[in-house]
């Protein structure tokens, strides 16, 4: 080291804080197609077929499914574009975003 070199040691640190998760969640009514429900899992949230079914299948019997969980702007984004899908189709498909 020369003369004039000065030495600087720096610790930083690094605060990393994990944004919040939602919850999307179907409610069950009786006016929605079953199908309807399964084309909306599979074309909006991307579910494979038989999951879609699965989760259709839930929705139906306990009266809401959580059908994924993701960041609070993703959640609102595929929320939005379900619902929109549905009223499109003469639904009146209940989605609800949740904090985790």
């Amino acid at each position: 080291m020369a003369q004039d070199d000065i030495a600087i040691e720096e610790k930083v640190t690094v605060d990393v804080t994990y944004p919040k998760m939602f919850k999307v969640i179907f409610l069950n009514d009786n006016v929605t197609p079953m199908d309807l429900v399964t084309h909306i899992l599979v074309s909006v949230f991307h579910h494979e077929l038989k999951t879609a079914e699965e989760l259709t299948m839930e929705i139906h019997n306990k009266g809401q499914v959580t059908v994924g969980t993701y960041s609070y702007e993703v959640a609102e984004q595929l929320s939005l574009e379900a619902t929109s899908v549905a009223r499109a189709n003469g639904s009146p498909l209940k989605i609800q975003v949740v904090e985790e």
